[in-house]
């Protein structure tokens, strides 16, 4: 399979994504510049998390009009599988390929450090190695991490069924204190009404091999290489 991974300016999670794609998975992975126009027939395309243009005017606002997002619109509108980790979500949600803004963490600090999120939908591209309702320990790192939408708009995201991971605590309960930045609902993930674009603010990349002090973050990389091969 091969897996292109998107640098902008400022990105600085690429080297960490590349790492787990090729040297714990074996897969072939490249980067892509976020200047380039050509995908190079990447399987699938990962926004890595990062500050692309130093989170100027807004995470993820300038880097949603950088050349390359025209390719990937267009991508996505072919039924190619893309990824958005952290600042990666943030710009699909700048460039309309995902719904919902993210707002200022509601403490309006900067937050690291690991959180519990449960499955809500298995049968994706990129959880098909997971068991709804599983809950997984991964790490954010971010300050505009507070998932916002009209409530309208959030009722539709959720009948259809949208929302593909949630913060909660360890035994997978919704809880005020188990929600690091006020996301409504919850909400640490969304995905497209296709199902082949996922936005999610925690580093699956991060926990991807023990050494780490987990590897659960590895499924939601494994699950993409096995739908692929399936296809």
């Amino acid at each position: 399979m091969r897996f292109g991974v998107v640098v902008f300016p400022g990105t600085n999670c690429d080297y960490d994504t590349y790492y787990v794609l090729k040297e714990v998975l074996k897969e072939e992975v490249f980067f892509l510049w976020h200047k380039d126009r050509d995908l190079r027939g990447a399987d699938c395309v990962i926004l890595p998390g990062g500050f692309s243009y130093g989170d100027y005017l807004r995470a993820g606002a300038l880097a949603s009009f950088s050349p390359i997002m025209e390719e990937i619109v267009s991508f996505v509108e072919k039924g190619g599988l893309v990824l958005g980790i952290c600042n990666g979500f943030q710009i699909l949600q700048e460039a309309g390929l995902l719904p919902g803004v993210m707002l200022k963490n509601k403490n309006l600090k900067f937050i690291c450090k690991d959180v519990f999120i449960r499955v809500e939908r298995d049968n994706l591209p990129f959880t098909k190695k997971l068991k709804k309702g599983r809950v997984l320990r991964i790490p954010i790192a971010h300050a505009e991490g507070n998932f916002y939408l009209e409530e309208d708009e959030l009722h539709r995201l959720e009948e259809r069924e949208g929302v593909v991971f949630r913060y909660v605590n360890e035994d997978g309960e919704l809880a005020p204190e188990a929600n690091p930045n006020g996301a409504l609902n919850g909400i640490a993930g969304v995905v497209n009404e296709k199902g082949n674009v996922l936005g999610m603010m925690p580093h699956p990349e991060r926990v991807s091999e023990p050494l780490l002090g987990g590897d659960e973050g590895r499924l939601i990389f494994e699950s993409v290489v096995e739908w692929l091969k399936e296809r």
